[in-house]
């Protein structure tokens, strides 16, 4: 039992659904939830009975959300994706969400979950059973024997590749006596070391240093694949059986087909899916349910459950009819889901308790008790400590009234509870979650859900910041390309403006095989003015580059091939680089010997203002917001360039250098290439001010004409503080009474004499 079980303990429509489990009176229906309130329902129950539960929804995103709530309430809950098969042997496709598969099948096997929650294609797959699923799971404990050899052996009936190093899941690799493998579904690859045949130690590895991390003492393989056999003699021995009773008219292909699979693997070659002989290797097949001991079965919205399955369903046999036709499949390879009538009998086998928000007609089976529940969903919190107030003040005035709020993170959480006990409210704020929550005062947790809810008659509301408190222990950082460079032909589309080194801007028009010196090749192929064509071999893509200008621009004029013209734009353009660069090299040298202002270091007021940032911080944004400081605090001018991924915190690390600013008394330009982008700055300004003696305003197109003349006033007054704008911001009628700090957003998408522009200001 928890704080969020004990909500629901006393309410009579619970305490009917309740008894409608206990006696099994079951399907059940229950009616007036939303998804928040699904989630907490399914907790309570889970909770109060102790049994283990499994949720279908309509769809992943669905599946996404309410596995994230019922973990941010305190359950073990996991989200089982759907797969694609791959039934071409050619096929190659990502396995990241059959690996995500396999581990959750890991968790039931050990029972160390409380609830899995999949969508209606995931429901209906055919998987691994159980007890073949057991059998290739194996256990390696430092100190004990288990020799080399075997190991190698074992992680090749698992499923795993041998490759020359690790650095993707489902992989292993042997250098003498180290054995490295990545496990499905693990965050970090592991490293068994061995002495003769004693595994030596165990540790967990990075993949990009191949540096250890932490040590084990012991770890658990699971499968690598859903679909395995136990050695390649055994899967010759079934192909040529299932082969020699292939008959039947248009079987022929298929027939060649599996004989054709048969070379491969008495040469020696490994079959890249074996997902196509699924139903050969695995007579009787297994779903989900399989692997559950009696569980508690919720359906989400069942109509639309029921549709998503049938679309599914519909689209997976004509896919199936295809592939008959092509000889991939024949009878005997033609089973890999549930039908519906086979989801509707499990749905009757463990009494499914349909969670609907509204009635829509029958249920898929025959309920036998149906429930409605009065309870409210509540619009997630915007962060704004003034609509805050106006929602829970009329409820903490109410009489034994439960309040709770999700804060967001740990410190942002603290400092809502210490605001709000400062303005007279009894409140407590709870690191972890307590076993129950005190009535008639306000309690306050980390974290966040994806929606508030209230149930009237238990005098219980939760109100929820409406951000997910975003991870920053496992960040994927991908390299960022520039904007005209690419790295494949498929990046390239017919039609496209291209631009060649050497000859100038053309249209890309394919990819065209040629024959030269007695070889075949590959050419891109590039039209040029006048009719010009010229083929360049696709070793040579270095060479060419998109174009960046403007491609809708009909203006857009193709060089001639041969022709002076693009040597003559090279020519001017390089003449006008080098006036731009010795401006630039003027204006730097008089920055450089300019007296700057040195500001202040942090006040009080600073750390307030930091301390309400509803997200902990990353390593890289405390890193660069120190150095972005110390530089403004030094008497030289700042020049500074801020790089980082969409999502990883710059505006965050921008604002805080524009608080500083601000509270030395200096003016703060933000500029922006959009409308769109200056207004979502302005409003992101505006909400992360709230609070705090700080002006802001905007300057663009989306303003007035009185709006404008109103703020060019006061900022050269000086009454304005921070101001957003577009290009309007360059203009020579914007008159600063005092500029400190000016922060430019996608620098590149400005051309540098823009950017000067300002620094000449």
């Amino acid at each position: 039992m928890s704080c969020f079980s004990e909500i629901l303990r006393n309410a009579p429509e619970f305490k009917i659904i309740l008894s409608g489990v206990r006696q099994t009176r079951l399907p059940m229906g229950v009616l007036g939830l939303s998804h928040i309130h699904k989630a907490h329902l399914t907790l309570s129950l889970v909770q109060t009975l102790g049994r283990k539960a499994i949720l279908i929804a309509p769809d992943e995103a669905q599946c996404v959300r309410l596995a994230e709530d019922l973990s941010a309430m305190g359950l073990r809950a996991y989200h089982f994706p759907a797969r694609d098969f791959d039934l071409r042997t050619a096929e190659s496709s990502s396995r990241e969400y059959e690996h995500m598969r396999l581990r959750v099948l890991e968790h039931m096997r050990t029972g160390k979950y409380d609830v899995i929650v999949c969508a209606a294609e995931a429901a209906l797959q055919l998987t691994m059973p159980p007890d073949e699923f057991a059998r290739r799971c194996f256990t390696l404990r430092a100190g004990e024997d288990f020799p080399l050899g075997e190991l190698r052996a074992s992680l090749l009936r698992a499923g795993y590749t041998q490759a020359m190093q690790v650095d993707g899941e489902g992989q292993f690799s042997v250098r003498g006596g180290i054995v490295d493998f990545f496990a499905p579904g693990s965050e970090l690859p592991c490293r068994c070391e061995f002495f003769g045949d004693t595994v030596d130690s165990l540790a967990c590895f990075e993949t990009e240093s191949q540096r250890r991390v932490r040590n084990l003492t012991e770890v658990t393989i699971t499968p690598a694949s859903e679909v395995l056999c136990e050695n390649d003699d055994e899967l010759i021995e079934k192909l040529t059986a299932f082969a020699a009773n292939i008959h039947g008219k248009g079987t022929v292909k298929a027939r060649a087909s599996v004989h054709a699979d048969i070379d491969r693997l008495r040469a020696g070659l490994r079959l890249p899916s074996l997902d196509r002989y699924m139903p050969l290797l695995y007579k009787e097949g297994a779903t989900l349910f399989d692997h559950a001991e009696n569980p508690l079965l919720f359906v989400s919205e069942s109509f639309s459950v029921r549709e998503r399955a049938q679309s599914y369903l519909d689209l997976f046999h004509e896919q199936m009819k295809a592939l008959f036709e092509e000889g991939v499949l024949c009878p005997g390879l033609d089973r890999y889901c549930l039908s519906l009538d086979e989801l509707f009998l499990q749905y009757e086998i463990f009494g499914a308790i349909y969670l609907d928000n509204l009635p829509r007609g029958t249920f898929d089976t025959p309920v036998k008790n149906l429930v409605t529940m009065t309870a409210r969903q509540q619009t997630p919190w915007n962060g704004s400590y003034s609509v805050l107030l106006d929602d829970i003040d009329p409820l903490y005035r109410k009489v034994n009234w439960t309040i709770v709020i999700y804060g967001g993170t740990p410190k942002a959480a603290k400092s809502l509870s210490l605001d709000l006990e400062a303005d007279g409210y009894r409140c407590m704020y709870y690191p972890v979650r307590p076993t129950e929550f005190m009535s008639g005062m306000i309690s306050v947790l980390p974290g966040s859900l994806s929606g508030g809810f209230e149930y009237p008659q238990q005098r219980f509301t939760l109100i929820t910041y409406g951000s997910r408190v975003l991870s920053t222990s496992k960040k994927h950082r991908h390299k960022v390309d520039s904007k005209n460079a690419f790295n494949s032909l498929e990046e390239l589309h017919r039609g496209d403006y291209i631009v060649h080194n050497a000859h100038g801007i053309g249209i890309f028009d394919g990819i065209t095989k040629l024959e030269a010196s007695g070889a075949t090749k590959d050419y891109i192929k590039i039209r040029y003015d006048k009719g010009d064509i010229l083929y360049v071999p696709v070793t040579q893509l270095d060479q060419v580059s998109k174009y960046i200008g403007n491609a809708a621009d009909s203006t857009v004029k193709l060089n001639k091939l041969g022709g002076k013209e693009w040597q003559k734009t090279r020519t001017r353009v390089r003449a006008a680089v080098k006036d731009i660069a010795q401006e630039l090299i003027a204006l730097y040298a008089k920055r450089q010997n300019t007296q700057g202002y040195p500001f202040d270091p942090d006040t009080d007021m600073q750390s307030d203002f930091e301390r309400r940032f509803e997200f902990d911080e990353t390593d890289d944004q405390l890193r660069c917001i120190d150095e972005i400081k110390r530089d403004m605090e030094k008497p030289c001018p700042m020049d500074r360039l801020l790089c980082g991924d969409v999502g990883f915190g710059k505006t965050e690390v921008a604002l805080r250098a524009a608080f500083k600013c601000v509270a030395d008394g200096k003016q703060c330009a933000v500029l922006v290439p959009t409308t769109i982008l200056a207004l979502q700055h302005y409003q992101t300004i505006c909400k992360r001010f709230e609070g705090f003696p700080v002006e802001c305003r905007m300057l663009s197109r989306f303003c007035s004409a009185k709006e404008i003349r109103d703020t060019l006033r006061d900022l050269e007054r000086g009454s304005v503080d921070v101001v957003v704008g577009t290009h309007r911001l360059i203009s020579k009628d914007v008159k600063f009474r005092d500029l400190g700090l000016i922060i430019v957003d996608e620098e590149q998408r400005f051309g540098v004499q823009q950017k000067e522009r300002l620094k000449e200001m």
